[in-house]
């Protein structure tokens, strides 16, 4: 009987030790702006940390700031950093349908990428302002037109120790920039993604070794487009869909490199 209190007593403890976790994590709806443009980002932290921490910037997909992000940034909060879902398309700016959000993404990842690299910089220059951010520790991450942006950030040369691309498009209209590029990348790529063929992965290869970049490029067999995302359904000859192997992978090879490149220090 008294092994048995005592394994309820250390069960009971860290369901407590989890509860308390999981209450310190704060979520917050933040307004910013780039330029006139009102944009509307999530927020979300551990609320009883005592230091600053590094900050990961999440790029969403082309349907804009969705629950996805908002879910990926909950748990990074309960990792330890300061997790925000950035907005690239403006407040309120929400498409409804796959047609609209090629449109709206279209205007950002056209001939030039000037719009989409300024959005990114306006989410930047927001969350150094925040205390709980060490700044000198923050990493972009995104979803496939957001992964995109996390690579985009990258060439720009903006101060961050990291990207990372989850399924995401890899060409840029402006490749001579990545010259600037300092921060260590991780791509994590569907093996099969007929968005992003062949040709275009080994051109960007091309461009991070001529540009002699630190970059780890992970393929995932069997996977196509959209593969963290339960919402793209199962049928791979459709060119998107889901595959939980791909997505719990891609996901610890994202930890690893968290650990690596911006660790949290306790």
């Amino acid at each position: 009987m008294k092994g048995i209190a005592s394994v309820l007593a250390l069960w009971g403890f860290h369901l407590l030790a989890t509860s308390t976790s999981l209450a310190a994590i704060k979520t917050e709806t933040v307004e910013y702006k780039d330029g006139k443009t009102a944009l509307e980002g999530h927020l979300a932290y551990n609320d009883d940390a005592k230091s600053t921490r590094p900050a990961v910037l999440i790029v969403h997909q082309w349907m804009g700031l969705t629950d996805y992000e908002k879910m990926r940034a909950q748990q990074l909060a309960e990792k330890g950093y300061v997790a925000f879902a950035i907005d690239i398309y403006g407040k309120g700016v929400r498409p409804t349908s796959a047609e609209e959000a090629g449109k709206t993404a279209g205007l950002y990842r056209s001939n030039d990428t000037k719009l989409y690299r300024q959005r990114i910089k306006a989410a930047l220059d927001y969350i150094v302002k925040d205390k709980k951010v060490d700044v000198k520790n923050i990493v972009i991450i995104g979803y496939c037109f957001g992964g995109a942006g996390a690579l985009e950030a990258a060439r720009a040369g903006f101060p961050i120790k990291g990207a990372v691309s989850f399924h995401g498009g890899l060409k840029t209209p402006k490749p001579q920039e990545t010259k600037n590029l300092k921060p260590k990348l991780l791509v994590l790529h569907g093996a099969i993604d007929p968005n992003v063929p062949r040709p275009e992965v080994e051109a960007f290869m091309d461009e991070m070794n001529n540009a002699k970049a630190d970059y780890q490029f992970i393929a995932y067999s069997g996977a196509v487009h959209a593969f963290t995302q339960k919402e793209a359904g199962n049928d791979i000859t459709k060119g998107v869909a889901y595959n939980e192997a791909a997505d719990r992978r891609s996901w610890q090879a994202f930890m690893d490199f968290l650990n690596e490149v911006s660790p949290v220090t306790k």
